[in-house]
């Protein structure tokens, strides 16, 4: 019997299939990946595993397009060959048996219309039986048969027995055991190997590594591989993959020449033949092949590595609701700065001179204080780049201080893809009547406010976090980081009522037409006063709102439920719950005693079962909380300015900027990141930086090595 496309999926990726089946069904229903994890835990649950979770669900989701895909693949190649006639019930069996789109390939490849080849031309000068004949390998007398096959386009016996051998160089070469035995080959022992080109050794000089290199496929880590291939496409290396060419020639003579029977005559042709095919067709076939699979697999590692150091930047610490003095540094053009309410929006802008005189300095440092006393200054947000650490040492000096008599809190903001932002579309929509620097001041405040916010108006590629980001597949690459930006948003939970277009997009259900129309009507309408109302939205039907309602946070709404991640559908299973409890539903969040009353399994329902229940009540426990962590101050050595102030053994702070296959990048305050290389990471083996470290995360290192020449710096977190 053949498995279903539900049994097939849980077959690949291990899962329960009824678990799989529900799945596909929701996905096909218009469900999204978050609501599928967070609103129905029941429909995806298993006896054994519980709930499926957005990795296993995004999992299925892809696994079930690439099988669709080829069940589409393999009624074309089934189409195709019954065409020419030479669909058999067994090769028709096979292709109907195989799962794999190499393998579906394979058993096409002997039926695909060909150039012409040199093999076609050899058949079409009538030469097939005498290779049959050298195939049979039973004559001894070749020089017999071949006489009986010349003709003007054949005129020696040579290039007779020449014409059959390129007929069974390429039937062998298309053979689909014979590819796979050798594909096994390639698997278990090729190398990839590397050499410079000629006469580009000097201008290559930064793939100097590779000048003359040789590793195990199998065993070459995504960077490297990478790192090869870049080094090829900019056309200072020469790439190769393959295993012992003998060793290979040496399986495929075991599969087609005969051991013991066969005339020597006949072996020897044959022979001639196999070390052709495989030189001149089967071994650039599989090379091609497997330089692609690697390429696809170290794609796929580093698009994981970019995708998860994405996310922790995304999810790094909020300052929150606060107002903001944000500055981005400059020597030459001054400091711009801005000033930015609770929510974002700008004050005022001015530029702070630091660099040209004393007198200037003074005059810069009463406009500071003035403007965190008109405006009522909570922090100051100091981007990281030329001259941020001098701004940051002279807004120090000033010991600016709230009103509440607090010292005013200064935190360094990374400012990569500002300029990016700052010279978007986005950018100029929102401030149509300010330059370029203004707009990037405003962004580095609303990183500190809120980093998820802000950074979903840059693309991801631009945000610094990844590791050969350009080499690799790109739509690949923008479907991991969309699903991303989506799970974090959904993850955190959107305020209806102060979210961008641009934020409002990414959540469940809903895209840029949709979440445009929800900020034109609440520029029409005024705030929103309840989920409800997201029902008059423009085009927000019933199914959208299904998908969206849950995410999307309302403070201050008259039904508290609705600044919360229960879902609306289930707030009558709240109200049941207060009134069993003799209260409120606002009584039931603030009272922890009355929840603890609360027995879930009594308000079972088809559609609501205990994982459901259970996530309503830690909710109504931390309505509306961000789960991300708090943000604290960090503050960089103050010895250390430049890479001319390092020196061996120095211990100092340092932020996690970016996490690659290899180690950790960590900014000490000097402009140049230093790596902390994974052998450097811990006492103990470790095989993943990311078991080690996040990104934005507060480290000491020690200083290791200062290469000055080659901007490099090492460092160790062993201390």
């Amino acid at each position: 019997m053949t498995p279903t496309i539900d049994q097939r999926v849980a077959a690949r990726l291990g899962l329960n299939t009824r678990s799989v089946a529900a799945t596909i069904e929701l996905l096909n229903g218009g469900a999204t990946v978050p609501f599928i994890a967070r609103y129905r835990k029941e429909a995806t649950a298993s006896p054994d595993r519980g709930p499926l979770d957005e990795v296993q669900i995004g999992q299925i989701r892809e696994t079930y397009q690439k099988l669709l895909e080829l069940d589409k693949r393999r009624e074309a190649i089934l189409k195709a060959i019954d065409e020419q006639g030479k669909l058999t019930p067994e090769l028709r069996k096979k292709i109907e048996a195989t799962d794999s789109l190499v393998d579906l390939e394979d058993l096409y490849l002997p039926y695909k219309q060909k150039r012409k080849t040199r093999a076609v031309l050899a058949i079409e000068r009538g030469l097939e039986p005498l290779a049959n004949v050298l195939m049979a390998q039973r004559e001894s007398n070749l020089d017999r048969i071949a006489q009986r096959y010349l003709s003007d386009a054949v005129p020696t016996i040579d290039d007779a027995l020449q014409g059959a051998r390129d007929i069974l160089a390429e039937r062998i070469s298309e053979d689909a055991d014979a590819r796979q035995r050798i594909r096994n080959l390639f698997d278990r022992e090729a190398i990839i190997r590397s050499v410079v080109k000629k006469g580009k050794d000097v201008e290559g000089v930064k793939f100097k590594d590779y000048f003359d290199f040789a590793e195990p496929l199998r065993r070459v880590p995504s960077h490297r591989l990478l790192a090869l291939r870049r080094g090829e496409a900019e056309g200072f290396l020469s790439v190769s993959i393959g295993p012992d060419e003998e060793a290979a020639i040496e399986r495929l003579e075991r599969q087609f020449v005969a051991e013991r029977s066969g005339t020597p005559a006949c072996k020897e042709q044959l022979s001639l033949a196999i070390r052709d095919g495989y030189k001149r067709l089967l071994k650039p076939s599989l090379e091609t092949e497997f330089a692609n699979s690697s390429k696809e697999k170290a794609d796929a590692e580093a698009i994981r590595i970019f995708a998860e150091n994405l996310r922790q930047l995304l999810l790094s610490p909020p300052l929150g609701q606060q107002r903001v003095l944000a500055i981005d540094p400059g020597y030459r053009t001054g400091c711009k700065t801005v000033c930015l309410d609770a929510q974002g929006n700008l004050l005022t802008d001015t530029v702070l001179y630091l660099a040209q005189s004393e007198a200037q300095r003074q005059q810069a440092a009463q406009t500071v204080q003035k403007l965190v006393a008109q405006y009522k200054i909570d922090a100051v947000a100091i981007g990281n780049g030329t001259a941020g650490r001098e701004t940051e040492e002279f807004i120090q000096s000033l010991n600016l201080i709230k009103q509440a008599g607090e010292r005013i809190p200064i935190f360094m903001v990374s400012e990569q893809g500002a300029s990016i932002y700052s010279a978007s579309e986005v950018a100029r929509s929102e401030f149509p009547d300010q330059d370029v620097t203004v707009r990037g001041a405003v962004s580095i405040g609303r990183r500190l406010m809120d980093p998820l916010a802000e950074l979903v108006k840059i693309d991801p590629k631009s945000i610094g976090v990844g590791q050969y980001q350009h080499d690799v597949d790109q739509t690949d690459l923008k479907t991991s980081l969309d699903t991303v930006v989506e799970s974090c948003v959904n993850q955190v939970g959107v305020s209806l009522n102060t979210a961008s277009a641009y934020l409002l997009r990414y959540v469940s259900g809903l895209g840029p037409q949709l979440a445009n129309n929800i900020v034109a009507y609440r520029a029409e309408h005024g705030a929103f006063s309840s989920r409800d109302q997201l029902k008059k939205v423009a085009r927000l039907g019933p199914k959208v709102f299904e998908q969206c309602a849950g995410f999307l946070r309302i403070e201050g709404a008259k039904n508290p439920l609705d600044n919360s991640a229960v879902h609306p559908e289930r707030y009558a299973i709240v109200e049941r719950m207060a009134t069993d409890a003799g209260s409120t539903v606002t009584d039931l969040i603030r009272r922890p005693e009355l929840r603890q009353q609360i027995k879930p399994e009594r308000y079972v329902t088809d559609t609501a079962g205990l994982p459901t229940l259970r996530d309503i009540l830690a909710e109504l426990a931390k309505p509306g909380r961000d789960p991300r962590e708090q943000l604290s101050v960090f503050e960089y050595d103050a010895r250390v300015r430049s890479v001319d102030d390092l020196h061996e053994g120095m211990v100092l702070p340092g932020v996690v900027t970016n996490i690659t296959a290899f180690g950790a990048f960590v900014d000490i305050g000097v402009k140049q990141d230093g790596l902390v290389h994974v052998s450097q990471m811990a006492n103990h083996f470790v095989s993943d930086p990311k078991t080690v470290v996040k990104v934005h995360q507060k480290v000491k290192v020690k200083v290791m090595e200062v290469d000055k020449a080659r901007k490099r710096i090492g460092l160790s977190m062993k201390l």
